[in-house]
C-alpha cells in the first residue's frame, strides 16, 4: 500500500477560544488558556506525524484594538506558554521562529522571542513559526519596505528576490500546504497571503479548545486525496 502523502508545512488560524469560553460559562482568557493547550499537544502531534513545519497564528495586527484588559491577559498568557515551551521545542529538535511586527510587543515577550529564536536557530528537524503581531498585507509593506532601504531596483524585483524579504524568508518549506481555520469561520483574514497561494485549505466548524488529533487526521486523509496543480 503505498504511504500516504504528508504535507511539509501546515499553518493554523486559532479561532474560536471566546466563543468555547462563552459556552462553557468561563471568562475569555480562561478560553484562551483552554487553546493554548490543546494547540500544544496538536503542534506535538503533527510533528510526530511527519511534518516538518508549523505555523500557528495566536495575535493579528488587529487584535490591539480588543479591550485592553483582554490584550494585557493574553500577554502575560504568551509568555507563560512561551517559557514553558522553549526545553520542549530544543528537544524536539524544532526551530522557532517569530512572525510579525516586534516593535509593539511587550518588552518580556520580546525577549523570550529572542531568546528562542537564538537558542533554537541551529535545529532543522522541525520549525515552529508563531505569528505575532501578524497581518498579510503589513508583513508584506515591511518586506517592500525592506527592498527600498537596500536600493533594489525595480528591474531586479522577482518573486523569489520578494521572498527573501517576507517574515518567512529561507525557511526550507516557507509556503503552507494545508492551511486550517478553527470555528469553522471561511476567511483568511489576510493570514500568509503571499506565501499561502497554492495551500489547500480546510475550515473544520470545531473551536479551538474542541479541535482533536482525530480531526488532523480526517484533515490529513482529505490532503491526501487532492489533486495540487499548482495553476497547471
Amino acid at each position: 500500500m503505498e504511504a500516504m502523502k504528508v504535507p511539509n508545512h501546515i499553518a493554523m488560524i486559532l479561532d474560536g477560544n471566546r466563543r468555547w469560553a462563552k459556552k462553557q460559562g468561563k471568562n475569555v482568557l480562561e478560553g484562551h488558556r483552554a487553546g493554548a493547550i490543546n494547540i500544544r499537544k496538536l503542534i506535538t502531534y503533527l510533528h510526530q506525524k511527519g511534518v516538518h513545519t508549523i505555523t500557528i497564528w495566536i495575535f493579528s495586527t488587529e487584535n490591539w484594538n480588543r479591550e485592553s484588559m483582554q490584550v494585557r491577559g493574553l500577554m502575560t498568557l504568551f509568555q507563560e506558554f512561551a517559557g514553558a515551551y522553549l526545553s520542549e521545542a530544543m528537544q524536539n529538535g524544532a526551530r522557532i521562529v517569530h512572525l510579525g511586527r516586534k516593535d509593539r510587543i511587550p518588552a518580556g515577550l520580546r525577549k523570550k522571542f529572542e531568546e528562542f529564536e537564538e537558542k533554537t536557530a541551529h535545529l532543522t528537524a522541525h520549525c515552529l513559526n508563531i505569528a505575532m503581531d501578524y497581518g498579510g498585507r503589513d508583513e508584506v509593506v515591511r518586506a517592500v519596505q525592506k527592498m527600498l532601504r537596500q536600493g533594489t531596483a525595480p528591474d531586479a524585483v522577482t518573486e523569489d528576490r520578494f521572498n527573501n524579504f517576507l517574515d518567512t524568508a529561507g525557511q526550507k518549506y516557507p509556503e503552507p500546504d494545508i492551511v486550517i481555520r478553527t470555528g469553522g469561520e471561511r476567511r483568511m483574514s489576510g493570514f500568509l497571503i503571499w506565501q499561502g497561494v497554492y495551500a489547500e485549505y480546510f475550515f473544520p466548524e470545531k473551536l479551538l479548545p474542541e479541535l482533536t488529533t482525530d480531526d488532523l487526521d480526517a484533515i490529513l486523509e482529505e490532503y491526501a486525496q487532492r489533486d495540487r496543480r499548482f495553476g497547471k
